[in-house]
């Protein structure tokens, strides 16, 4: 039984391969993938997360319609949420920031900052 189980929410295969392939070097993770926030929410009714980390732009529901579900559902609520998306400009990390992600990252992804916001919002060593 993993320790951790995480949510990676992205439409692109490479980019979920490459959110993945990051995290599993956590040691006792287990991740789950979802490919918009259609799908994320079917998983999150599932099972439980301690992390979410979330691209804005897919198809069916994007990233911020799925976290501002997230805030509102007192099931979901406290978990952390990472935005990882290629929409740099500051006022799309405002918007982001303020619907309750709890970081917000832009692509290309890089691993190391990735990891750390991870080891920062959930109190771990990676």
């Amino acid at each position: 039984m993993s320790l951790y189980s995480f949510l990676v929410v992205e439409d692109s295969p490479t980019m979920r391969q490459l959110v993945t392939f990051s995290l599993k070097r956590i040691r006792d993770v287990k991740i789950v993938e979802a490919t918009d926030g259609v799908d994320a929410l079917k998983k999150m009714s599932e099972e439980k997360f301690n992390l979410i980390i979330a691209d804005i732009n897919m198809p069916l529901m994007d990233g911020l319609k799925l976290l501002s579900i997230i805030r509102k559902d007192p099931n979901f609520m406290s978990i952390p949420v990472i935005i990882v998306t290629t929409e740099g400009a500051e006022v799309d990390k405002e918007k982001g920031l303020k619907l309750g992600a709890n970081a917000y990252l832009t692509k290309p992804i890089q691993t190391n900052a990735l990891l750390n916001k991870v080891k920062e919002l959930l109190h771990i060593e990676v």
